[in-house]
């Protein structure tokens, strides 16, 4: 059987309410006054480090235009719709309506469930595109922050997708500290640090209190997480989202090994780490169920263990690549594993 887990338990839900009236994780906004106070304390200008690049900002972006899921809610968990032209992002990645950031959804502009292109920067007439390498940069479709740059407009790149120096690998750094880093680093751009500390502090409260009651030793399940593909399972490396999710929540991730975030693998891979659990990530046109019928149905996983033994569970696209779900997700997996585990 299947086991679904929400990206938020009833004990997560609490912690995020929390978050959103006492932190600002949705509703409170940095505006005006704080732009005003910024300028008054001499905030500005801040220099600030992305993906290696050093980048200085003379005062808050005021028109900034996001790309997918996991970059517009740190926008939102750090209240700053004010800040936001709109976003962009497919109709697939996940459900908006249900979440701490509902709100602010709501109150910011859907630009385009479209690819992300310079015409969309443009017409929205963004001072600041946040997306990233493969997360709506791309050298073949012509929109990278080389060409935003001839067009005056600035960019910032998710610290996830940050390139490695070994050709077009990505990852720099574990995909929490990426995930704490983006946010500490915006909180200063937007002179925000305050509640980028508070964001902080309380998703690593929460990724400790589940990595204390996480299993150990051999009682640690193998885990592989299943994006998409047949002939070739798309899957995490030791960089995106999934690795932290699945260590911290008590799982040893089967493919920890390979230096890359998202990236193409071998079944033969798979079925020589006889992972004990499958992770599916449900967003996209084929559905987790289709995902979930493929893999039982496919042959050479038949002696799998988490075939063998019906342990797969579903987490959602929003809650496995850099985003604020992450720490709901660990705790939901987590709790997954411990049922599991030994």
């Amino acid at each position: 059987m299947r086991s679904t887990l929400p990206w938020l338990s009833a004990a997560s839900a609490l912690t995020a309410l929390a978050l959103v009236t006492g932190c600002g994780a949705s509703v409170e906004k940095a505006g005006t006054q704080d732009e005003a106070a910024g300028k008054d304390s001499g905030h500005y200008p801040v220099t600030i480090t992305n993906c290696g690049q050093e980048k200085t900002f003379e005062a808050a972006p005021e028109r900034v235009v996001t790309n997918d899921v996991g970059i517009t809610e740190i926008m939102f968990a750090l209240g700053l719709t004010d800040h936001m032209a709109g976003y962009v992002m497919s109709d697939n990645r996940g459900e908006k309506a249900d979440t701490p950031w509902s709100d602010a959804y709501g109150e910011t502009e859907w630009l385009s469930d479209e690819a992300i292109s310079k015409e969309i920067a443009v017409g929205a007439k963004a001072d600041l595109v946040f997306a990233g390498w493969n997360y709506g940069f791309n050298e073949a479709a012509g929109f990278t922050p080389a060409t935003l740059d001839t067009l005056g407009i600035d960019s910032y790149l998710l610290t996830e997708s940050c390139r490695s120096g070994q050709g077009k690998a990505r990852g720099v750094m574990s995909p929490l500290d990426a995930l704490y880093t983006d946010l500490r680093t915006l909180g200063k751009v937007f002179d925000v640090e305050d509640r980028a500390e508070d964001l902080v502090a309380d998703f690593e409260q929460r990724v400790a209190a589940v990595a204390k009651k996480a299993p150990t030793g051999e009682d640690r399940p193998r885990v592989f997480l299943y994006d998409a593909g047949q002939d070739k399972p798309f899957t995490s490396g030791q960089y995106a989202g999934p690795h932290d999710i699945i260590t911290k929540a008590g799982g040893d991730h089967v493919m920890a090994d390979l230096e890359d975030s998202w990236v193409t693998v071998g079944w033969e891979t798979v079925v020589e780490r006889d992972p004990e659990i499958i992770v599916i990530n449900d967003y996209g046109d084929v559905s987790a169920e289709q995902k979930e019928t493929f893999l039982k149905s496919f042959a050479p996983l038949k002696n799998v263990s988490a075939i063998k033994n019906d342990r797969i569970v579903v987490l959602d696209y929003a809650d496995l690549v850099e985003s604020p779900r992450n720490p709901a997700a660990i705790e939901t997996l987590g709790a997954y594993l411990r049922e599991h585990a030994g």
